[in-house]
Formats: structure tokens, sequence, C-alpha cells
């Protein structure tokens, strides 16, 4: 049977089509955000679990993106290369190329929980879970139960942007959404009706996971631009070569993160100590709580601006292979905007609003130094959310282009050398604050990088060129 093109992706309007496909991605993304942060402000509001399960929560999410920085290195690299290859009208290379994206994600899910599973002690203290008995004990019931989920969450997530790229990313959204709604529904009645405590929460999540992966593998038998075959399905290490460097700067934003909040965990446990309220035992979690809340809304955020620029993957993919440089930098230059547009409405909200955010995630039910320290947080730590909006977005639109190297050197000095490096640095001359301040100084100083990237790459896409017949 003949196969749908894709050739809309040349002719349409490109704003008409960043819509058509960054709307779907950024709910996506959003809803994928929701199952971590529905988890949390359910447990604070749980008065049996408080700031110690909101602690908790802080303590495991940068585990869950480990599962989540291999699942879309795989997904979005594949996409990127499948959109270039139905671009180019390579479609054997396209369907091999997802077979072996679907071999990959599920070995690498089952090892990582093997790894979860032998060493969750070690692994919790790492990531600061030993700041008091309560918030360690909550740590690990909620661990266990996520760990065994990491499957359906990684094939879920690396098959969403695959799906994408075969022209469906109405799907997409629709598969990510049908796994949060299972998960917010079961969130309360597992907490508050059976008190379940951190294990309902973490089950509420895996359920709504094994929905969106089942969805999954239903549409990898309906696709459209491209056929799987028994053939499609094998490493393909040729394939694999090309297709995962394109997803290491995805990768790498979100591993980067998981390095950030490991040394932001461990400078909060260490300074908070030597802080006056937050030496004391009874408030030694606030910190670690709260932290993990703003960077909780700063995820809603950047899902936001991750999910303009990955929408645009497979139009700009597909234009490139066919040759169409001028439509290319129409859409970057739409894109740019919107990234700065969405990182100031950010700004007005965490500036203007801070404890509204922290009334969502239970500050009724805690101290005033709750409260007082959350407001701080939010208005000093994402200060910079304009550059960090439009620092993801050309990141990403890098990729799209197939310049892998050039999108991974500006993300490693982003969010390892300067993510990791200031929260090292700063909370030595500032003390605790000197982790809030680690935020924005890294953005302001990536930008002025990105700047320099921005301006190349639209020079090289001013080269004119015919369209294709």
């Amino acid at each position: 049977m003949e196969q749908k093109s894709n050739t809309f992706l040349e002719k349409e309007p490109v704003g008409r089509l960043m819509r058509k496909y960054a709307v779907p991605c950024i709910i996506s993304l959003l809803v994928a955000a929701l199952y971590n942060i529905a988890d949390q402000i359910f447990i604070a509001n749980a008065a049996y679990l408080g700031s110690y399960g909101n602690a908790a929560n802080t303590v495991v999410f940068p585990l869950t993106v480990v599962a989540l920085a291999i699942a879309v290195m795989i997904g979005d690299g594949c996409c990127a290369f499948v959109s270039l290859c139905l671009g180019a009208g390579k479609k054997e290379d396209a369907h091999k190329s997802i077979g072996s994206a679907i071999l990959l994600c599920v070995a690498a899910s089952l090892i990582l929980t093997a790894i979860y599973l032998l060493l969750m002690n070690p692994i919790l203290t790492l990531f600061g879970g030993r700041v008091n008995e309560e918030t360690f004990f909550y740590s690990r019931e909620y661990f266990f139960y996520i760990s065994l989920g990491v499957p359906f969450y990684m094939f879920g997530q690396a098959m969403n942007p695959v799906i994408r790229s075969d022209g469906s990313p109405r799907f997409a959204m629709i598969s990510t959404l049908a796994g949060a709604a299972v998960n917010i529904v079961l969130d309360p009645l597992f907490i508050f009706g059976f008190h379940w405590g951190m294990m309902g929460a973490a089950v509420a999540t895996v359920m709504g996971q094994v929905l969106t992966a089942v969805l999954s593998v239903w549409y990898l038998f309906h696709m459209k631009a491209v056929m799987l075959a028994r053939e499609s399905f094998g490493i393909h290490v040729s394939l694999a070569k090309r297709y995962l460097p394109l997803g290491i700067c995805s990768f790498l934003s979100q591993i980067s993160l998981v390095a950030a909040m490991a040394a932001i965990n461990n400078m909060i446990q260490r300074y908070g100590a030597m802080d006056e309220i937050f030496g004391q035992t009874q408030y030694a979690q606030i910190p670690m709580a709260v932290v993990g809340i703003v960077m909780k809304f700063f995820q809603i955020v950047i899902s936001i601006a991750v999910g303009m620029a990955a929408g645009c993957i497979p139009v700009v993919g597909y234009n490139i292979g066919a040759g169409r440089k001028d439509r290319a930098k129409n859409l970057f230059k739409l894109l740019l905007i919107s990234e700065a547009a969405v990182g100031a409405v950010a700004l007005i909200i965490v500036e203007f609003f801070p404890q509204q955010l922290i009334a969502l995630f239970g500050a009724a039910n805690e101290s005033i130094y709750y409260t007082e320290f959350a407001v701080k947080a939010f208005r000093i730590y994402l200060c910079m959310m304009i550059f960090a909006c439009v620092n993801k977005g050309t990141f990403i639109y890098l990729q799209s282009l197939g310049k892998a190297f050039a999108s991974t050197m500006l993300s490693m000095v982003r969010e390892v050398v300067f993510g990791v490096g200031f929260a090292l640095l700063l909370p030595v001359f500032f003390g605790l604050d000197g982790v809030l301040y680690s935020m924005p100084v890294s953005d302001v100083l990536t930008f002025l990088m990105s700047a320099v990237v921005i301006t190349y790459t639209c020079r090289e896409l001013s080269v004119t060129v015919l369209p294709r017949d």
C-alpha cells in the first residue's frame, strides 16, 4: 500500500506548521511534567506527609530525569533523523532507525531499572536523601515503585517524538495526556482515600505511564509515513551512529539537570545545616522541598520552551532535507520571538505572584520560614527566564538542523560547566543564597554565547535555495 507523503511540510506557511506541531508537543511535555508535579502537589497537601514528603519527591525527581534523558536522546535523535530521511526520500533508513530505537530503549530501560533497585540506598544518599530520617524513609518508599515503572516511562517518552516525526503530533499529545489524566485521578484517591502515602503517589504515576506506553505500541502498528516491518527491528549500528548524536543535546539538557540537582541538593544540605533556622532538625528539609518546587515551576516553563522548539524539528528537518533554507530561517526567527515571549510571561508570574505559587504546594500547613524562603527562591532563581527560554530554543533548533556538535557544546557549557559549576562555587561565598544565584548567572553567560550562534546561523540560512520540484 502506498504511504502518505509529508510534502505539506515544504509547502504550508511556517507559522501554521509551527502551531500545528508545537502546540501538541508543548501539551505533551506539560502533561509529562504534570506526572511529578501532580504527585508533589497532592503530597504537599497531605498533612501526614507535608514537607518531608515534598523533600522526598525532590530527592527522587532527578532520578526520574535520568530515565527521561536516555529516552529523549533515543527518541529526539530518531525523530530528527527520520524527518531528514523523509525529506530526502530515504524511507528505508527511516523505518530501520525507528526499529533500532525501539530495541535500544527497551534494553536501556531494563538496565536502568536493575541499577536503581540494586543501588537504591547509595543513590538516594548521593541526591541528598539523608537530610533527615523522615525524608530518607519517604524517599525509599517513593523511589522503589517509581523504579518499577521506568521501562514503561522510557518507552512512552522515546516513542512520543517518533510519533510526531511520522506526522501525528496530535496522537503523541493524546497518548501522554491520557496517562497523565490517570495519574491525576488516582493520586488523590490513593493518597487521601486509601492513605497509601508515597507508595500511592508512585503507583498512580506508574499506572499512567503504562497507559501511555500501551498507546504508543498501538500507534507503531498504524504508522502513516513510515511502515515498520520485520527487518526494521535490529540494532542497525550504522544508523544508530547517525541518529543518536542528534539526540545528545536533548540528553544533556536533561542529564545536566540531574547533575545540577545533585550539586544543589548537597549544597542545600551542607549550607542549610549552617543556617540559623534551617540548621534546626525540624526545619532542615524546607530548603530542599522549596527548591524542588521552584524547579517544578521552571520545568513547566521550560517544557513550553522545549515544546515549541522540539515541535519544529520535523518541519526544519524536512525543509533542510528538501533544500529549503529560506523556510528554515523564517521558522528560526519566529521561534526565537516566541521563546522570548514565554520567558517574559514566566518572569512576571514569579516576580509578582510567588506567594500564590507556593500556596499550591501546601504552604498553609507549614511554618512561616517555608513561605519566606520560597518567595525569595522564586524571585532570585528564576529572574532570567527570558534568557533561559531563548537559550533552550537555540540549542534544540541547532539539533533540528543536524548540527549535533554545536548544539551539544552549547548545552554542555550551560548545563554542566555553568549549571553545576556555579551551584558548587557560589554557595562558598553567599551561603544558601548562592544556590539561588547559580541559575540566573548561568543563563546570562550562556545567552552571550547563544547570541553569537544565532547570528551565525541566520547568516548561514540566508543562502538562496530554489524550491525542489
